[in-house]
Formats: C-alpha cells, structure tokens, sequence
C-alpha cells in the first residue's frame, strides 16, 4: 500500500508538459505555408512553394507563383528555407498495442490460439500512449496497428495518430487480416535426428492443412444466402474473396513466400501482400507477375546468409524498385513500438544504397498509402486531400538534419511536446544551457 500511495503521489505531481499532449482542435481557419521546399510525395519536387489548406483539405499546393487566392484570406506561416512534406505513414505496427515491450501487463498486441481472424487490434489501440507524441517529433503521423502471434493474427486498422480515442483514430478500420506463414522447417543443430526433424515437419504441414480448411470454409460461407446463422470467425475472413481486405502474410524464406502466395491464390484471395520479405531479392519476377506488393521489414539488418553481399538488406529497396514491385517501408524488430519513430531514418538508408530521396520518401507515404488503400486521402500533398504533413528545417530523412517545426493531421495543428522535451528543456535550465 505504501508503494502504491508513493506512485499516485509521483504521477499527481507530475508537470502538465511531461504528460501526452491533448488532441489538437480541428483547424478553424484557412492556413497557408509559404516559401518552402515542397516534396508531393509522388517524386516531384516544388522550390519556392505554397501549401493552401482549409477546413483539413488541402486547396492549392504547387509554386508560389501560381497561386492566385487572396492571401489575406488565410493565416500565413512562413517556412522559407524549411521543406514540407506529407506525414509518413508506418505499417505493419504495434503502436498503440505496447507501450513497455519489456512490463507485459503494457502489452495488448497478441491473442491466445492460432486462429484469430476475428482480433480487431483497432479496440485496443491506446490513443494515450506516451510513444506516439514521440514518433509524430519525425514525421510519423499515420499507422496501421497490427496484431501479432498466432497462425492468423487477426485484423489491422489504419489509424492517425493525434486522437482522443480509437473511433476517432481510424482512418480504415480492419484493412486486412495477417498471416504469419510457418517457417520452413531445417535442421536445427547436426545433434537433431531425422525423427525430430520430420516431427516438425508434420506439425507444419497440419498447420497448413488447418489454414487451407479455414479459408476453404470462409468462401463457401460467403456465398450462402442471407439469414445463416453468423459465424464471426468466416465473416471476418470474407473480405479476402471480394478484394475488400488484403492478406498480409508475413513471410522471409523464398520457398516460404512462393508456397504462400501460390495457395493464397489458389483459394481465391484478391489482394495479398508480402511482410517482412528478406529472401524478396530472390522472387522479383515471381512478385511481380503475381502483382503482389511488399512491406519490407528490417533493412538495418545483417544479411541472412555468409555469401550474401554485406549491403543487400540496404539494397534491397531498390532492387524492388528497379523490378518495378510496389513495396513500402516498415520498422518491425526489436524494439519496434518505441523504434518506430526512426522509419523516416530506414527511408535515409535505402536513398543511400540506391533509391533517390524522392524515391525513398515515396516508400513511406505515397506507397504505404497505396498499399494501405488510403491513397485517396493520403500519401501526398495534392489539392483535395487530406492536410497530414509535416514541416522540416532540414532533410527529414536524414537523421544529422531532421527537424520537424510543424506538424498537420487533417489540418490540425499538432502539439509537438513529448516527455523527452520536457525533460531536455527542464536539465537545461537546470545547467544554465539555452
């Protein structure tokens, strides 16, 4: 009891500014940017540019000199000097789902069982999380929050991120279902015999069995009439057959993904994408065809295999782009709730060993929005879409010169204090630093 009074004493005492900041108002009059360095997030580049935003639409972006509205009429911020580009969007995320990956009573990201098609993770996601003002600091102002574990995880959502709470989050609610695919079964140790070894195999290949039965029985469900007795677990999977929700199959190994997106199309899925995809060096002409797009995962990576060049994880990017395979960029890994606020760094990687800047930035808004089905809102900063963006007094890709002043979601302004400020300005003062 001693220790618990102690704690309410500390969080009470808390200052207001260490807290997460309140939800922004919704925008009350028209604002325009001017002077800075626009990037649309469609590969083109606009000096000297003007972003006119009202009511959170976006009504003119393009050159300064085109603009023709009265200026009079908007609140005008000047950012000459600075660059302006759309909110990065993150998927395959669990933002909102764990807050202390290490205190499991702060983790709500998983469900017990295998087969959990049903799992919406957008009723969980915590709008209060102290990680999200943190990610929106670089430029994150989009996620799909996923669930994992299991054979079949359950459903995604895509949510922004400066919210009172998960209805007003959603952006897509339950976009696709996850499938992690069984791994390949090897050899583990040259001690392991060839019973163990086929044991496993088995045991994978009845998991396979179970996967097929399930999808099989959800598209026959599908086409019975109205007035069945519902099944929630077969409606939940429905959306696969119509093209209303993609399968994300999270998978690595070259024959894990070939044998994966084979069945999945087999069965009648309209839409699956690739996750995480390390081995996709290998199937570009298989994706392609099969126009399946990926989200590669862990780019700051090792490479997989001796013989592998040291550079190919940071290359990998751009092999998918010189194949002309959709791809975007995502941050799963090790620590990847609070990490994920380094995914415009992931996109500074991949400019380094191949893509341009504008390509890479394109792998975290436009494509991801794409790939998302949020494109036509999100992605880019075009008139008629949504006002998300972000303001940067240098290269928000690179982490020397990342420095985001101003940050938009549907033409809020958002507060921009976290923890870690409140924190930094407090010990500087403390050492009399400016």
């Amino acid at each position: 009891m001693k220790h618990l009074l102690l704690a309410l004493c500390l969080l009470t005492a808390a200052p207001a500014l260490a807290q997460v900041p309140a939800p922004a108002p919704p925008q009350s009059k028209p604002i325009l940017l001017l002077g800075g360095t626009l990037h649309v997030g469609n590969g083109t580049v606009v000096p000297d540019a003007a972003v006119a935003f009202d009511k959170g639409r976006i009504t003119y972006a393009g050159a300064q000199s085109g603009l023709t509205a009265d200026r009079a009429a908007y609140e005008v911020i000047d950012v000459k000097g600075q660059e302006i580009y759309p909110g990065l969007i993150l998927p395959n995320s669990t933002l909102g789902l764990a807050e202390v990956e290490a205190v499991r009573a702060t983790v709500d990201s998983r469900e017990v069982g295998d087969f959990n098609p049903n799992v919406r993770s957008l009723i969980a996601y915590n709008t209060d999380s102290d990680i999200l003002p943190t990610v929106r600091t670089n430029g994150v102002l989009l996620a799909q929050v996923t669930p994992r574990g299991g054979l079949l995880s359950g459903q995604s959502s895509v949510v922004q991120l400066d919210a009172w709470n998960w209805q007003d989050a959603q952006v897509r609610a339950d976009d696709g279902l996850h499938l992690n695919w069984p791994p390949m079964v090897i050899k583990l140790s040259p001690a392991e015999d060839a019973v163990a070894v086929e044991k496993r195999e088995k045991a994978r290949q009845e998991q396979l069995r179970q996967l097929e039965s399930l999808l099989t029985e959800a598209r026959a469900y599908r086409e019975q009439p109205a007035g069945r007795r519902e099944n929630l677990r077969l409606t939940s999977l429905a959306g696969l057959f119509d093209g209303s929700k993609t399968l994300f199959i999270h998978a690595d190994y070259g024959k894990e993904i070939l044998e994966a997106v084979r069945m999945a199309r087999r069965l009648g899925v309209a839409n699956v994408t690739v996750v995480g995809a390390r081995d996709a060096w290998m199937m570009l002409d298989f994706l392609k065809q099969n126009d399946v797009a990926v989200v590669l995962s862990r780019i700051h990576a090792l490479p997989r295999r001796d013989g592998d060049d040291y550079d190919l994880p940071y290359r990998l990017p751009s092999l998918l782009q010189q194949a002309g395979v959709r791809f975007c960029l995502d941050y799963e890994g090790g620590q990847e709730t609070s990490g994920s606020r380094n995914l415009a760094f992931i996109a500074g990687t991949a400019a380094g060993f191949g893509l341009t800047k504008e390509q890479a930035l394109e792998a975290v808004t436009l494509s991801p929005a794409r790939i998302l089905g949020i494109e036509k809102d999100y992605g880019t900063l075009e008139a008629g879409k949504s006002a998300t963006l972000v303001v940067s007094r240098g290269d928000l890709l690179d982490m020397r010169t990342n420095d985001v002043t101003r940050a938009f979601i549907d033409g809020r302004a958002l507060h921009l204090d976290t923890k870690q400020t409140y924190l930094r300005d407090k010990f500087k003062g403390k050492y009399g630093l400016r």
